[in-house]
């Protein structure tokens, strides 16, 4: 991941059974946040769900991008003796939970919670000391 360091303000952990980045509120940000999220499901070797979990946390990272101002922490986990689940988290300064809002046909927006929700085993959102974070956990095939 060399060439995404300079777009990254931290990496915390990329060992063991957690990884976690924070990144700049910079559009620049989706995309490195989404390559960190494969390469790191490609080392633990359950690329099987990168894909899943690279696209809603793009869109976790745009709405985050949208609203708030301030870093965005993006954490996956392996909960240990749950080798089935990967917990995604993405967290940033503002307060507000999302919202999910029906999109109409011709909205070019809005569809990012209704995707999460039915792609995901679980989702939620939790308040922080500064902001949220928005969660989801993803079955991992055995």
């Amino acid at each position: 991941m060399g060439s995404l360091a300079w777009e990254v303000i931290g990496v915390i952990d990329t060992e063991g059974d957690r990884a976690e980045w924070t990144f700049p509120a910079d559009p620049g940000a989706v995309r490195t946040a989404r390559a960190a999220v494969r390469a790191q499901l490609r080392a633990w070797g359950i690329d099987s769900v990168g894909d899943t979990a690279a696209l809603l946390v793009s869109e976790l990272v745009t709405n985050s991008l949208r609203h708030a101002t301030g870093p965005i922490g993006v954490r996956l986990v392996r909960p240990a003796g749950l080798p089935d689940v990967l917990l995604v988290e993405v967290s940033d300064p503002l307060p507000d939970p999302p919202r999910e809002r029906p999109a109409r046909p011709d909205d070019e927006s809005g569809r990012g919670l209704q995707l999460l929700a039915s792609t995901s085993r679980r989702w939620g959102t939790r308040p922080g000391a500064a902001g949220k974070t928005v969660w989801f956990e993803l079955a991992v095939p055995g």
